[in-house]
Parts: structure tokens; C-alpha cells; sequence
């Protein structure tokens, strides 16, 4: 009698404590939550953390607050959210620069991008467009790769610096087109774009807010868009894949973590409270401006899978290609 005694006053406690959890979950945000943004203020991924946290903070009643740690490519922010406790009040609202590339080029990171996150939600994605100097005598993706083989050495493209996205980008563009264009570095796209105009450099890969006023102006020539499907900012424009290189597709997705071991009640709290706010109307709306669109509906482990085959993907170019951070 006394081991059925003993065994249903366990029983009662493992029942107690997974009750306890789900209460705690339920209850979630009990207080205001710290959204880390590990990019500058201001930038595209601020910008996003911003439109979609204010639209949590009304859906819940508590306020989610955006916390700007910039540095180091994103990986101090990243770094400082592995480390605060999981209880679901310090979650990372970070891109594909921390947890698919940043692994592949800075082998001593401060974080482990696998082990020391709970993924949560895929927020959205941002693609880019394929600009060229008006000077360059080409319309389409097709005649660019065509110009290109044609003329080996001759054009250069510029980036937003070493083993940014643009940079990756175009070299996944160029080892796919099978075409060689050199490389010209900047400290951010804006300072490439009156070169681009000028034609010293040819080619840019930009995001679509931020290049498109350029071609309504006249003063650059947009090809395409890099994601899978037709941007609503630029409509017009086909993808990339659509106007000469099958297959291809490039975007930035923006995605929440948490530090590791999350309690999957928690996971399942924040990761619909956050999804449903993505989705809102409104938001919708706000991040069409930023030429940013609402990813799919998925699960957390929908999530964690294409970021693992980003990742792979990213760590393919950085080798192939012999990126680094010089």
C-alpha cells in the first residue's frame, strides 16, 4: 500500500508541475517583454522588430520593447540574448546575417547559432533587386549574363561590404550564371549607388525600398527581384529565376529566438502571439513599405529547418567562392 501511496503522491507532483507550467504559459506576458534587436536603430531590421512589436504589445497588454544591440555584424546582440534566462521575457528578433552566415565567417563566435537559441517563429522575408548602371547595354537578366560572358572582367558589382548578404548574394548569383564580375566593396549600399549611376560600377544588388526610387528617377535600370515570387513593391519586375537563372532565390528572413530550452508551452505562447501579430492587416501593410512581406504560416520546427538549409547553403558559397571578412 504504502509504493501506490508513494507512486500517486508522485504522480500528483508531475501533474502539479506541468499544470504550473501551462498556467505560466497562459499567462504570458505578465510584464514587459525585451524584444533584443541585435542591429543598429533606425536600419531595416529595427524597422521590422518595431511595426510588428507594437502590434504584439496591443494584441497582449504588455509592452515588448525593442532593445538595439549593434555590433559585430549582429553577434553581440545575438550573443547577449544566448545568454539571459528563458522564461519567454528576452527573446532576439535577428536575420539570416546571425544564425546562416556569421557562423561560416567567424569561426569564434560568442554564441553557438544551433544549441544556444530556441527557435521560435520565421517572421518574414525581404528580397533585393538586381540594379544596373543605364549606361550598360542590358534589359534583362538573360542579356546581363549573356554581357557578362562576353566581356569576362570588364563590369564590377558592388556590395555592402565582405560577406554581407549582398555580397554573398551576387557571388551565389555570378557561380550560378557561370559569369566573372568583380567585386567592389563599400561601407553600405548608399555609398555604392552614385558610382552604380555614375557607371564606374555596374551592378547592385540592393533592397527594393531603397533602390527603386533610383529607377523611377531614370538614373538606374532594375532587372529583377531575388526572392520566389514578385515583390508588390516593384510588380513589374520579374524574379530572377523568371528572367534567365532557374532555380535562383535570395532573401533576407527575419526570424524570433529565444535563449535555448524554452518551455515548449512558452514556445507555443510567443511563437502565436508574434506569428498572428506578422500576419495583422496592418502590419502588412507597414511592412510592404519596407519591401519586407510575411513568411509563411509554420511551426517552430518549420522554422529551425530553413534555417539550417540556409545556413548549409550560405556555408557552400562562403567555401566555393572563398569568402572571408578582409
Amino acid at each position: 500500500m504504502r509504493f501506490f501511496s508513494n507512486f500517486y503522491r508522485l504522480l500528483g507532483g508531475v501533474c502539479l508541475i506541468a499544470a504550473s507550467a501551462t498556467t505560466q504559459a497562459q499567462a504570458w506576458p505578465e510584464r514587459p517583454v525585451r524584444l533584443v534587436v541585435p542591429f543598429p536603430a533606425g536600419g531595416a531590421t529595427d524597422l521590422v522588430a518595431r511595426v510588428i512589436a507594437q502590434r504584439v504589445s496591443r494584441d497582449m497588454g504588455q509592452q515588448v520593447i525593442v532593445d538595439n544591440k549593434a555590433g559585430a555584424g549582429g553577434t553581440i546582440g545575438a550573443a547577449e540574448a544566448a545568454k539571459a534566462v528563458a522564461d519567454g521575457y528576452t527573446l532576439l528578433l535577428t536575420t539570416s546575417s546571425t544564425h546562416a552566415i556569421s557562423p561560416h565567417l567567424m569561426p569564434r563566435l560568442p554564441y553557438d547559432a544551433l544549441k544556444d537559441f530556441t527557435p521560435i517563429a520565421h517572421l518574414a522575408d525581404a528580397a533585393s533587386v538586381v540594379l544596373v548602371t543605364p549606361s550598360l547595354p542590358v534589359k534583362t537578366v538573360a542579356e546581363l549574363i549573356d554581357y557578362a560572358k562576353k566581356h569576362p572582367g570588364q563590369l564590377n558589382y558592388a556590395s555592402s561590404g565582405n560577406g554581407t548578404i549582398v555580397h554573398l548574394t551576387t557571388e551565389a548569383f555570378k557561380a550560378q550564371a557561370g559569369v566573372f564580375i568583380t567585386h567592389v566593396p563599400y561601407k553600405g549600399t548608399a555609398l555604392a549607388i552614385p558610382d552604380v549611376i555614375a557607371g564606374s560600377v555596374q551592378v547592385l544588388i540592393d533592397a527594393i525600398p531603397s533602390g527603386m526610387p533610383h529607377v523611377r528617377s531614370g538614373r538606374l535600370r532594375a532587372l529583377a527581384v531575388t526572392g520566389d515570387k514578385r515583390s508588390t513593391l516593384a510588380p513589374e519586375l520579374p524574379t530572377v529565376a523568371e528572367a534567365g537563372l532557374p532555380g535562383f532565390s535570395s532573401v533576407t528572413w527575419f526570424g524570433l529566438y529565444a535563449p535555448r530550452n524554452l518551455k515548449p508551452e512558452l514556445v507555443a505562447r510567443v511563437h502565436d502571439a508574434f506569428e498572428k501579430a506578422a500576419h495583422a492587416p496592418d502590419v502588412v501593410e507597414s511592412l510592404a513599405k519596407l519591401g519586407v512581406e510575411p513568411a509563411p504560416l509554420g511551426a517552430p520546427a518549420q522554422f529551425a529547418a530553413m534555417v539550417s538549409a540556409d545556413s548549409q547553403r550560405w556555408a557552400r558559397i562562403i567555401r566555393d567562392r572563398k569568402i572571408n571578412l578582409e
